[in-house]
């Protein structure tokens, strides 16, 4: 019955007699329609004024806190040939411990005693310096000695020159000596042949006045070529005083020039000495890396160069090793537009991949499977795939990350940011909104723990 006439008959036919028409009148589907609608807008309403805590969602990988902790290769420093390998890969080795053995490749290190043949060569050369110094000390002592030779050799000299300075003055004094008796004996002849003439002396005494006159003369001749001879003397001994100057000069000079060219000759051996010691230890060095060894603990993952008899180049990667002890951390990387809402200390929620989870992004205090992490470095440059990288270590005051994680596996973070409630979520993600930039300011702190 539809009831759609407005004459009711319920009255003249009895609803119980027909158990059909009984069941269609009291039908109550719509009034639970109605209660559900009305449940449904009231729970809905409430929902829209829960908590939500707004998040960024970013993909990341696992890696390590140190960059010695991370997978690295080692390298062949020299170029050489593979001779033999003392590990296979999964194998775990000790810092120090031998991995490969290679031989050498260049014809210059071919020789088996080049340490020996090098060092003799050294010896020689050490043996050039030291002769080169006692050259150089006989040449001070012969400067010493040329110069002490030349102090004597000169006093000598002036000596002479001052006896001849000495005897010039004497015989120019007996020269004089003879001038004046050659004029008194003139004088002495003139009166002498006045008194002849006027009969007072006789000729003998006129004689012997003219005898004293030439002897007179000839005296003072003698005296002037003496004189003479001493100045020749002094002239002599000059000219020899000027000789042995400029002879020993010569002489220091020359034992001077030998006695650099001595030095300059041991300044170029010693030179040498450096450069075959240098050479030595070069030697000695590459020889010790012909045994490649591990630079620290770890596992061998993977050998890059195989077989036997293979050469390869300096620094070519030869087999890569993961470090046995390393602190993992997270890198996540999110966008440009994300950016200012970070900071060190943030907290961040971590789902690895490979462990089960049942994650809530508004709820976090709610997922199951989730690890706790901590923000400590962000990048100030942006990376290749235009996004900005986010270091994220584990959180102390959380569980501790599974100890089966491994470096380079994904994982699936999320960023806790500000509490809002759940409309003002959903007006934000449908206008397309960033999350609320906030930051905890130190003065609400403080006064939250005054009130505490």
């Amino acid at each position: 019955m539809l009831n759609i006439s407005e004459i009711n008959i319920s009255k003249l036919v009895n609803q119980k007699d027909f158990s059909a028409l009984d069941n269609a009148e009291k039908r109550v589907s719509g009034n639970v329609v109605l209660r559900l609608f009305i449940g449904f807008t009231i729970a809905g309403l409430v929902v829209l004024f829960l908590p939500w805590t707004q998040n960024i969602r970013a993909r990341g990988e696992i890696t390590t806190l140190k960059p010695d902790q991370r997978p690295q290769t080692i390298h062949s420093v020299i170029a050489g040939r593979v001779e033999k390998w003392f590990v296979q890969e999964g194998d775990f080795v000790h810092k120090g411990d031998t991995i490969l053995f290679i031989s050498e490749v260049k014809d210059e290190y071919f020789d088996p005693q080049l340490l020996d043949r090098t060092d003799e060569q050294l010896k020689a050369k050490e043996m050039a310096v030291q002769s080169y110094m006692e050259k150089v000390k006989a040449q001070d002592n012969q400067v010493d000695a040329l110069v002490q030779t030349s102090r004597l050799k000169m006093q000598q000299a002036r000596n002479k020159v001052k006896q001849a300075n000495l005897k010039i003055a004497s015989d120019s004094i007996d020269f004089q000596a003879y001038q004046l008796n050659f004029k008194i004996a003139q004088d002495q002849l003139l009166r002498m042949e006045e008194l002849a003439a006027e009969g007072l002396k006789s000729q003998t005494d006129l004689e012997k006045r003219q005898q004293a006159l030439q002897k007179a003369k000839a005296e003072m001749i003698s005296a002037e070529n003496k004189l003479l001879t001493s100045q020749n003397e002094l002239i002599n001994a000059q000219v020899e005083l000027t000789s042995i100057e400029a002879q020993y000069r010569k002489e220091i000079a020359k034992a001077e020039s030998e006695k650099y060219t001595a030095l300059s000759n041991m300044y170029d051996a010693e030179a040498v000495v450096t450069k075959l010691q240098n050479q030595y230890m070069n030697y000695s060095v590459r020889q010790g890396m012909y045994y490649i060894t591990a630079p620290q603990d770890g596992y061998v993952t993977k050998a890059i160069q195989i077989g036997l008899g293979e050469t390869m180049k300096e620094g070519e990667e030869i087999v890569s090793i993961m470090p046995a002890l390393y602190d993992l951390t997270v890198a996540m990387y999110i966008r440009p537009l994300d950016l200012p809402l970070m900071e060190k200390g943030q907290k961040v929620r971590l789902q690895f991949d490979g462990w089960p989870a049942i994650v809530f992004s508004g709820w976090p205090n709610t997922s199951y499977g989730t690890y706790g992490g901590e923000v400590f470095a962000i990048d100030n440059f942006i990376s290749d795939n235009g996004k900005y990288r986010i270091l994220v270590k584990p959180d102390p005051d959380d569980h501790e990350w599974p100890e089966a994680l491994r470096v380079g596996a994904g994982t699936n973070s999320m960023v806790l940011l500000k509490d809002v409630f759940v409309w003002y979520e959903l007006w934000r993600q449908i206008n397309g909104f960033p999350p609320d930039y906030y930051k905890t300011s130190p003065d609400s702190k403080t006064s939250e723990k005054d009130k505490k």
